[in-house]
């Protein structure tokens, strides 16, 4: 508070100083000034959020949400010492990667499995560890680059490897592959282009003819699956994306996937494959460095509890029951909302309706599928300019206490309701929004 009330004072000092005389320098004003910087000095940078985006899977709000059966498992882990290293029946150390290696090779028919905090991690360490020094023959058509580019290439250079690219970057062939792989060849990688498509003259390989090829020359084969969905999405009315299940059916040797995605748990990476190979990874100094916390731990293990109930997954687990929430129900929302909304926003010179959406899955996962939605578009009414910009309207739904964040299309601020999930805490804070506008209004001029 001391803190606080110096800064502020030394605020108004410097005003007065440079003639500034427009500042309300009563006590009660400087109370309230006084209140409001401890508010922002003390609110949490980390903060819930409405993700009225339309992109469910939004790497920069934290990827897909969490069961309440994960939250409270992170919760009982956090609260009490528990046996993440440390084997109760033999008394003795144990590893970590039991807790949920069983489910992952029940989920996906692997002989192992291990996990870390990212798939970016789970890749470079599966490179690092069986490649290092040496070649990775890669289709030039999968040398994908992820958010933040993040590159396929960087990652292999990073690891130690030597990517040798084959093929074209529309076409590739067996016998390229079967002409690149040779003495100095650590393994042969092929990567899932989840994050977008080629489409046209295109051709690739085979899954299972590839790992034919690999076996035939005694070299692994990596797959990574990226998004890494764990059941077959099309009895839910989605675009398939392969498993990797499918992977290690084709004769994969190692799978990598992502386990914030369309999986729906905590940020995680995986590794599934042969025994052997998983075994080297873990001996691998760099798995410490890249390993997953207690609390992550206990996330996954709630979410992958959820899969052994394929009829009741796609419901209980929110990534799953977001992207096939039923238009109807949306629209719904989008109707008792409209009102509500117009009401909190009268006065700036916005109109509210209800609109058509496209939502879509986000981060690299179903790049080509669009889900039909509906949301709540605010426009300028065109009756005569506009209080606030558009801008500073959705400046102002990210200031309220839950901020809301949608986005800003042609000149109107659409909030995509197919992920709204508290429909009345959403509701509640409403009211607020007009101080936010009126302070917003008195500073645009």
């Amino acid at each position: 508070m001391t803190d606080a009330i110096r800064q502020v004072l030394t605020e108004v000092r410097g005003a007065l100083l440079a003639n500034d005389h427009q500042d309300d320098i009563s006590e009660p004003r400087l109370m309230e000034r006084v209140r409001e910087r401890i508010d922002r000095d003390t609110r949490p940078s980390l903060r819930p959020v409405f993700n009225l985006t339309g992109t469910i899977l939004h790497t920069n709000l934290g990827r897909a949400p969490l069961p309440a059966e994960a939250a409270e498992a992170i919760a009982a882990a956090a609260l009490r010492p528990s046996n993440l290293e440390f084997d109760l029946q033999r008394g003795e150390r144990g590893d970590r990667d039991v807790h949920v290696e069983a489910a992952l090779c029940r989920l996906t028919g692997a002989e192992a499995a291990t996990v870390v905090n990212n798939n970016a991690a789970a890749v470079l360490l599966v490179l690092n560890t069986l490649a290092l020094r040496k070649e990775v023959p890669t289709s030039r058509g999968e040398l994908i680059e992820i958010g933040g580019a993040f590159r396929m290439p960087d990652i292999m250079a990073r690891a130690g490897c030597r990517l040798r690219e084959v093929g074209t970057t529309n076409r590739v062939h067996l016998h390229d592959y079967a002409d690149a792989i040779g003495a100095r060849t650590g393994l042969v990688m092929k990567v899932h282009t989840s994050n977008y498509a080629i489409v046209g003259f295109t051709s690739s390989v085979g899954e299972g003819e590839l790992a034919a090829l690999c076996h035939e020359r005694g070299v692994p084969l990596a797959v990574d699956l990226g998004s890494g969905s764990l059941i077959d999405l099309r009895p839910l009315g989605l675009p398939h994306e392969p498993t990797p299940a499918e992977s290690i059916r084709n004769g994969a040797d190692l799978v990598t996937f992502s386990g914030d995605k369309l999986l729906g748990g905590p940020q995680s990476g995986f590794i599934v494959g042969r025994r052997d190979l998983v075994a080297q990874v873990r001996r691998n100094p760099l798995k410490r460095a890249l390993r997953v916390d207690k609390l992550t731990i206990a996330a996954l293990t709630a979410v992958l509890s959820l899969y052994q109930d394929p009829d009741t997954v796609a419901q209980r687990l929110p990534v799953l029951r977001l992207l096939t929430r039923p238009l109807t129900d949306i629209h719904a929302v989008a109707e008792r909302l409209a009102g509500q909304i117009a009401a909190a926003v009268q006065g700036t010179g916005f109109s509210v309706r209800v609109a058509e959406c496209v939502s879509e899955t986000g981060s690299g996962a179903l790049p080509t599928c669009e889900l039909a939605s509906a949301g709540v578009a605010l426009a300028p009414d065109g009756k005569r300019r506009p209080r606030v910009t558009v801008n500073t309207l959705a400046a102002a739904f990210r200031a309220l206490p839950i901020p809301v964040v949608g986005r800003i299309r042609n000149d109107e601020l659409v909030l995509d309701l197919r992920t709204l999930d508290d429909e009345a805490g959403f509701v509640a804070q409403l009211p607020q929004l007009r101080l936010a506008n009126s302070k917003a209004s008195d500073h645009a001029g």
